[in-house]
């Protein structure tokens, strides 16, 4: 009996490997997409058993952690691109300390804070400049600057790394500034702005 079922049996399934009898069978990635989704499904459904409330308070659950993270992207910003160390500080051409400050008061006083920051911080670069502290360079970066002015006036050299620091954040990093970023730079402005360099051999600090 069980000797005549082999041989049908072996025929049948010849019969259905053919592949007329499987032109309309998913393609493999269709079939991953399946399974992934079953999984999925079932991982949803385990969970809104085991959270508080079922469905609705997984469903809870998951808007919470998603606020949590749209409140850390904000407050951390865009991820950095790299671009803080090769974009130049003074990007659209010369101009005087006194129109970069004027510039810097007239965006505070709209509240645009961005803009005032990024002024401020030129504002006090072009400054050191033209007290010939800084060698004028058009391709120098925010932190170079820094770098260059804290070796001419080291009691400043953290405020100065701080304060590009807040320009990078708020012109590359996705930062936004407020009225408190914009204070800190004034202030190192202004403080800056009549400090006695460090007497140096070199014309970076030096006073001739």
């Amino acid at each position: 009996m069980d000797t005549g079922r082999l041989p049908a049996r072996e025929a049948a399934r010849r019969e259905l490997s053919k592949g007329a009898y499987h032109e309309n069978d998913p393609n493999p990635l269709q079939r991953a997409l399946d399974h992934l989704w079953t999984w999925f499904g079932d991982v949803v459904s385990a969970a809104s058993v085991a959270a508080p409330g079922g469905p609705a308070g997984l469903i809870v659950l998951l808007l919470i952690v998603l606020a949590l993270a749209l409140a850390l992207r904000w407050r951390l910003g865009a991820p950095q691109t790299g671009r803080r160390s090769t974009e130049a500080l003074f990007a659209h051409g010369p101009r005087s300390t006194a129109e970069h400050r004027a510039a810097a008061e007239a965006h505070a006083a709209a509240g645009r804070w961005n803009q005032a920051v990024q002024e401020r911080m030129r504002a006090l670069v072009r400054s050191l400049e033209e007290r010939a502290l800084l060698e004028p360079r058009p391709g120098r970066t925010a932190d170079e600057a820094a770098a260059e002015a804290g070796r001419a006036l080291p009691t400043y050299d953290t405020r100065l790394r701080a304060a590009a620091r807040i320009f990078d954040d708020v012109t590359y990093g996705g930062r936004s500034a407020d009225r408190a970023a914009y204070l800190t730079l004034l202030d190192l402005d202004r403080v800056v702005e009549t400090a006695t360099p460090r007497l140096t051999g070199t014309r970076e600090g030096a006073v001739e």
